[in-house]
């Protein structure tokens, strides 16, 4: 199982001089011509009680919406509060670094910016973090594909992660990692994900001001981790969701023998592969079998695990060694490419030369199939 935590299991040492590793860390801007607004949603699933903490009797979740702005001006999103910054990191003990240091990490994206688009004109996909991971961690996929013109809802799963703050002030921890080694658990996480993403998806197609700008029939999904690895599933329970891709995810809960027939993209480190024996790809293989519809299988040299979300190039700015060869920048541009590129042909009907072969501009890309 790929490995889950920002430290990953490698040894984390501090390779920058000090001067380097004091430089504010930042996420790189994203590339579209499209500006990029964010806003906070605060929703509650009156329908269930919380499956981790039952004591409570609604689900709530916090929501980051992505979405192309009609300016660039005005205050850019907090990556983290100084208090979930402090929760991530504490238990990764690195020398010298700031437990708050990600609440100071420099986004792109306008808080509460005038939405861009035409009725029914965007777009969505959802966004999924790993385990015990916040949705903040996605935040430079998620500004990438709105500065390309879709709707983005990255989601923190609550009680999944180590802090989530909600409006109110409160700030829920990570009850379920109290079971995460007890029989079923990852069925019941992965309905839990599953039931999370259509809550979300009634909500936002629902709304009067994100429901009027959202096209209900080109919706998506991926995530990191744990959360590219339910994406099949959630396919699977809510037929809205036309395209999917796991990005360096183990899969818990197999693909049944009836398959999944919309269009699938694997993305994952070349490094830790070795075609048909036992390893952190092997459940790859094997759901690989039951993807019957338009599908890619593509891993990238260098990489580790957290390469391909927020914490890599953050990691390289603060001076930690995660222990991939890549440039950090590089390895998250690969996975902004072709996520992007892998929505552009299934949402938005649009002909991607790069997902057809290989292609010299990313000799790092490897298609498996």
């Amino acid at each position: 199982m790929r490995t889950l935590a920002v430290a990953t299991a490698l040894t984390l040492t501090l390779s920058a001089t000090p001067a380097e590793a004091s430089t504010t860390p930042h996420l790189p801007r994203p590339t579209g011509h499209e500006p990029v607004g964010v806003t906070s949603l605060s929703l509650k699933d009156t329908s269930r009680p919380d499956p981790w903490v039952p004591s409570v009797p609604y689900r709530e979740l916090m929501v980051s919406l992505f979405y192309p702005a009609t300016s660039a001006n005005g205050p850019t999103k907090q990556y983290m509060t100084p208090l979930e910054s402090a929760r991530n990191l504490e238990r990764e003990n690195i020398p010298g670094l700031p437990l708050d240091v990600l609440s100071t990490v420099r986004t792109n994206a306008v808080v509460d910016a005038r939405p861009a688009g035409r009725w029914h004109g965007l777009p969505l996909v959802v966004l999924s973090p790993g385990w015990t991971q916040p949705r903040a961690t996605l935040t430079a996929l998620a500004e990438e594909l709105a500065g390309r013109g879709y709707a983005v809802a990255a989601i923190d799963h609550t009680y999944e992660n180590r802090a989530t703050t909600f409006p109110d002030g409160h700030v829920t921890g990570c009850a379920a990692c109290e079971a995460d080694d007890q029989p079923g658990f990852w069925e019941k996480f992965t309905r839990v994900r599953s039931k999370d993403t259509s809550f979300v998806l009634d909500e936002l197609l629902r709304s009067k001001k994100w429901g009027a700008l959202i096209d209900p029939a080109r919706i998506g999904m991926t995530g990191h981790s744990a959360g590219g690895a339910v994406t099949t599933q959630a396919m699977l329970a809510d037929p809205r969701i036309r395209a999917g891709a796991d990005i360096d995810g183990s899969i818990h809960v197999p693909l049944p023998s009836s398959g999944l027939a919309r269009p699938f993209l694997f993305l994952g480190s070349m490094d830790g592969y070795t075609p048909g024996q036992q390893g952190p790809y092997d459940d790859w293989e094997t759901d690989w079998t039951h993807l019957t519809g338009w599908k890619r299988w593509l891993m990238v040299s260098g990489t580790v695990h957290q390469s391909f979300t927020d914490l890599g190039v953050l990691a390289a700015q603060l001076g930690v060694d995660l222990g991939a060869s890549i440039d950090a920048e590089r390895a998250l541009a690969v996975t902004r490419t072709y996520v992007s590129a892998f929505f552009d042909q299934h949402l938005r009907c649009r002909p991607q030369p790069l997902l057809a072969a290989p292609s010299p501009a990313y000799p790092e890309v490897t298609f498996i199939g």
